[in-house]
């Protein structure tokens, strides 16, 4: 079975990256829409639209469960897709719920996208999943063009994550949430400026396991394969996917949805 991906860059490669883990002879096939990164700083209407448009690429390439792998997508595009195609949509959302349950201090910090954290979809999470709990939001611009410039690591990941987590740690936070899928290529700097005893979560494992759910069980079979594309430049794709996907025997292409 065929699983299609997308994101508004290659933030959702982190979501392929736990799907590969979990399920790793299924055949996947992502495009990232870097032409029209970031998606958290778009008007609803200008998400929705990109992402029917690549839905229809995936689907007419055979995509029989499409996962959308960014959390600015989900919240604006996602029901829509629900009721328009006859097949299995997963999307994202911020561990809100993870986060309440394990807070010590009643404090949370949710890191996302300005489209994420103006969504209805998020106050209603935090509503229903964060009665008492203080939850403090912090949009972070910066992470996802780090990300999609491929720098992981360095001074200037390091400014960038202090600058986000300083009102965060001020106000008492002890979990922090990464609500946009970009972000947890950043989590090694970003555990790494955090006290001892705080807790980050990734919503990725979560949706790993939820697309397995909607496979029939399989066998040991053969590695699946793993099809990359970009709406952007393919050489700054190709020169990014062996810090982001070390290892994974993946192809890549650009995405010429004028063909779908």
């Amino acid at each position: 079975m065929k699983i299609g991906l997308l994101d508004s860059g290659v933030g959702g490669l982190s979501v392929l990256r736990e799907i590969h883990r979990l399920l790793p002879s299924a055949s996947l096939h992502y495009v990232g829409d870097s032409a029209w990164c970031p998606y958290g700083t778009k008007s609803p209407e200008v998400i929705q639209q990109r992402v029917f448009e690549i839905a229809d690429y995936l689907l007419g390439h055979g995509a029989e469960i499409l996962v959308i792998a960014c959390n600015s997508a989900t919240i604006q595009a996602v029901g829509a897709l629900r009721a328009e195609y006859p097949l299995p949509v997963v999307g994202m959302e911020p561990g809100v719920k993870p986060a309440a349950e394990r807070t010590r201090s009643g404090v949370i910090g949710v890191l996302a996208t300005e489209a994420s954290l103006a969504g209805e979809k998020f106050h209603q999470l935090v509503n229903t999943h964060a009665s008492g709990v203080r939850v403090i939001t912090r949009p972070c611009p910066r992470f996802v063009e780090l990300v999609e410039a491929g720098i992981l690591d360095g001074p200037e990941a390091e400014e960038a994550v202090d600058e986000a987590l300083s009102p965060l740690l001020e106000a008492g936070a002890d979990v922090f949430v990464l609500g946009c899928t970009h972000y947890p290529f950043l989590r090694p700097v970003i555990e790494r400026r955090l006290p001892e005893g705080s807790v980050v979560i990734d919503t990725g494992p979560a949706v790993a396991k939820r697309v397995a759910s909607l496979l029939p069980a399989a066998g040991d079979g053969p590695s699946g394969t793993i099809h990359i594309e970009t709406t952007g430049e393919v050489d700054r794709l190709e020169s990014l996917l062996p810090r982001l996907l070390p290892g994974l025997p993946v192809s890549s292409a650009a995405c010429d949805m004028s063909k779908a």
